[in-house]
């Protein structure tokens, strides 16, 4: 089933197209970028699973979007510093065969997430 994200813009109530984000696999102090990616239009990875179940393995993995820059560029006046730069997700796969779908809901004051569907 895979690995997937998806990014809700709650202040504006749409999807955060444009956003950039990177995967990272980490394990104990190693952190390897696997992917770096813009979300299109519906707040997603343009090339679909982020990993296939063939890919994905068990560990941890790091997610980071890029948020403040993605209010910037929607014309968003933020302090600087911003209230949150760059929001990282830390998570772990403990089985692989299971789809892993990491939704971020985000504003630029606040963000929630959970193990999605």
């Amino acid at each position: 089933m895979g690995l997937s994200t998806h990014v809700l813009d709650t202040m504006h109530g749409c999807p955060a197209s444009g956003m950039a984000v990177q995967l990272y696999a980490t394990s104990h102090s190693q952190i390897t970028l696997i992917k770096a990616f813009t979300l299109n239009l519906d707040g997603r990875n343009p090339d679909g699973l982020l990993l296939t179940t063939d890919e994905l393995a068990v560990g941890t993995y790091r997610l980071v979007f890029d948020v403040a820059s993605y209010f910037k560029a929607r014309g968003t006046a933020l302090p600087e510093p911003s209230f949150l730069n760059q929001v990282s997700l830390d998570f772990g796969v403990a089985n692989p065969e299971q789809h892993y779908h990491v939704p971020l809901l985000v504003s630029p004051w606040s963000y929630s997430t959970y193990r999605g569907s």
